[in-house]
């Protein structure tokens, strides 16, 4: 027969065998109080018990039962339970009870008839035995299951160094009882003086970064974040005597991502000041450009003098481009991207793209540069991006390389469908596949070292006054922006390839490549109202209207211009800026346009890279030349000559 007998959920579990069911209730009665009881007369359905029930913490058997005796239960009992066992027997079995006390095989034993105040302290200490030993297993085994998950290393050592516990090296290891074996040999020192100084402070943390050397020679830091403390020490001994666990964890992406984190925000503040300055900056080179090319039409000028005026409007169209690359680079707008056609875009930039590899203030017997485009392939796949800063990232591309060439060569523009694996993309692009712009030169090639920084803002091998580090902190950005890569392999003395990877678009929706206003001169005379609170650019602007026949009232705020509207004859055309201290370039236009209906509107700007384009009018970036003046204003009287200019 089997028992079962529980008071209480959270108490040790007893189990009481014997052949005698007076036996069992006299016992059960004894220990119930205290215990959770299993009971049953069957040695044999007690294995089955103790099989179901892998809790028990003490088992109280007779020794002499029928078809099992209690040691012999017991015994096969210790095969999978690690319940503690006391022997019930009489004085005749004496010699086998102390022999299964002997083996190890029962814990205590107890003649017939017992004690009860005697046996009830005993099984308490039994059982007490087994649930202490028990709750140091699981300790230990959730000790050495945390070490052994733990992605950071852990060492606990004594006052002396010598190590009690590690999760990186086996103890048994030659040299392991030390504890600097368990960490990189460069953390050696740093590691000493820790040990040191915790026995003052009880606890410190420091970040060290390990130099290894990979292939090639090249250098790379591992950073370690070492945190040390004082584990507690015996009652009157002082913190010096304590033992000490070491934790190591390797921070390196960490450090990596705080150091692009510190990158970002040194963008962001270049940003600001760009964004602050670049507006006034390029109102002066529009109004620098824009004189000097009115006074190249109004006055005669020797050919020495003609020189210099047009280098002087050289230098300002060049200061245009540096500004634009800053603000590209310091404040970058979102690309506009689409479905580009290589085979649109190359073609049409190669001439441009051969002029930029021209070397200026060199002999003309110098080795010159030359550029090969190969032929797109005719099978070549659009790609998503941005096709005005991609000619952008192309220009700087072979202008690097030009610079690169001291003793001229060739730079080879090829591209090619690479099969690739990325995730993150956007719906529009094919994830496996990619198309890899090369841009190759012939030149120096890199050291490992510079390779890896140039990307870096501000960061140029070039002699001073050639560069200004931005122009490939503009490509690595706008690809950055637009899901694309860029690959670098460079060789000292036998040139560099930059690979352009571009994602595939998916569908065939196509966008033209080098978009041009369509607009020529327009013929006709028009009445022209320019609104700008620059003075030297409001001249230039009003001169170049001036010189191709229109009529033109410039002012400086929109008060100015309200009081020059004259409803008998009104203004066809009004020519805003977009940044201006009272009223911006919008503001003005809805408030003319109250005034004035069907007014036309073309906005002008310093700043457009951050800035979206009106919806009611074209935006023409400053500095502009009376050719593209010429341009913007035929396009936005477009609509209302019919679309004949």
């Amino acid at each position: 027969m089997t028992f079962w007998s529980a008071k209480g959920p959270s108490r040790p579990l007893i189990l009481l065998v014997d052949d005698e069911e007076e036996i069992l209730v006299a016992l059960t009665d004894l220990l119930e109080d205290q215990y959770e009881i299993l009971s049953t007369t069957d040695p044999l359905k007690a294995l089955d018990l103790l099989r179901a029930h892998r809790d028990v913490a003490t088992i109280i058997s007779d020794q002499r039962m029928p078809g099992l005796t209690g040691d012999q239960l017991l015994m096969q009992a210790r095969a999978f339970s690690d319940a503690r066992s006391i022997l019930l027997t009489g004085y005749a079995d004496l010699e086998a009870v102390v022999s299964a006390l002997n083996q190890g095989q029962v814990q205590a034993y107890v003649h017939k008839p017992w004690d009860s105040d005697a046996l009830r302290s005993l099984v308490g200490e039994v059982t007490q035995h087994c649930l202490a030993q028990r709750a140091l297993r699981t300790e230990q085994a959730l000790l050495r299951g945390l070490m052994e998950a733990l992605p950071i290393g852990l060492v606990f050592s004594d006052r002396d160094g010598r190590c009690i516990r590690s999760n990186v090296r086996d103890e048994s290891e030659s040299g392991a009882e030390n504890e600097q074996a368990h960490f990189p040999e460069n953390l050696w020192p740093e590691i000493t003086a820790m040990r040191e100084d915790v026995r003052v402070s009880g606890q410190e943390e420091r970040l060290v970064g390990e130099v290894l050397t990979e292939g090639e020679g090249r250098s790379v830091t591992r950073w370690h974040e070492l945190t040390r403390l004082a584990l507690a020490w015996p009652e009157g001994a002082s913190r010096a005597d304590a033992w000490q666990v070491s934790m190591d964890r390797d921070v390196t992406s960490r450090v990596v991502m705080e150091s692009r984190l510190r990158q970002a925000e040194k963008l962001q503040s270049l940003g600001t000041l760009a964004g602050g300055i670049a507006h006034d900056f390029n109102n002066l080179l529009a109004a620098i450009s824009g004189s000097l090319e009115l006074l190249e039409d109004i006055a005669e000028f020797d050919e020495a003098s003609l020189a210099l005026l047009r280098n002087a409007a050289d230098s300002a169209q060049r200061g245009a481009v540096l500004t634009r690359r800053l603000l590209q680079f310091g404040r970058p707008r979102e690309a506009r991207l689409s479905a580009v056609s290589l085979g649109q875009l190359l073609p049409g930039l190669t001439d441009l793209l051969r002029q930029s590899l021209k070397k200026r203030g060199v002999p003309a017997s110098a080795a010159p540069c030359a550029l090969c485009v190969e032929d797109v392939p005719p099978d070549l796949p659009l790609v998503w991006s941005d096709a005005d800063q991609l000619e952008m990232a192309l220009l700087n591309l072979c202008v690097n390389a030009r610079d690169a060439m001291a003793d001229g060569g060739t730079v080879r523009i090829s591209a090619h469908v690479v099969e690739q694996k990325r995730t993150g993309l956007p719906a529009e692009c094919c994830p496996d596949r990619a198309v890899a712009l090369e841009v190759v030169d012939e030149g120096e090639g890199m050291p490992p070292e510079v390779a890896a920084r140039i990307f870096d803002p501000f960061f140029t091998t070039k002699d001073v006054g050639r560069g200004t580090g931005l122009g490939l902190s503009s490509v690595y950005g706008f690809l950055s922006r637009s899901y694309g890569e860029i690959v670098v392999d460079s060789v000292v003395g036998r040139g560099t390839r930059m690979t352009l990877l571009l994602p595939v678009a998916r569908g065939s929706q196509e966008r033209v490549a080098v978009p041009q206003l369509q607009g020529v001169k327009l013929e006709r005379r028009l009445k022209v109202l320019v609104l700008d609170d620059e003075a030297p650019v409001r001249m230039v602007t009003a001169g170049f209207l001036a010189q191709d026949g229109h009529e033109v009232t410039a002012v400086a705020s929109l008060a100015d211009a309200l009081k020059r509207v004259d409803p008998a004859s009104p203004f066809e055309l009004a020519i805003i800026d977009m940044r201006m201290p009272d009223h911006d370039g919008l503001a003005c236009a809805e408030a003319l346009l109250k005034a004035v209906p069907g007014l036309r509107v073309l906005f002008i700007s310093g700043h457009t890279d951050d800035m979206p384009a009106p919806e009611n009018g074209l935006l023409l970036p400053k500095p502009f030349t009376q050719e593209s003046l010429q341009r913007a204003v035929a396009e936005t009287m477009r609509s209302v000559d019919g679309g004949a200019s």
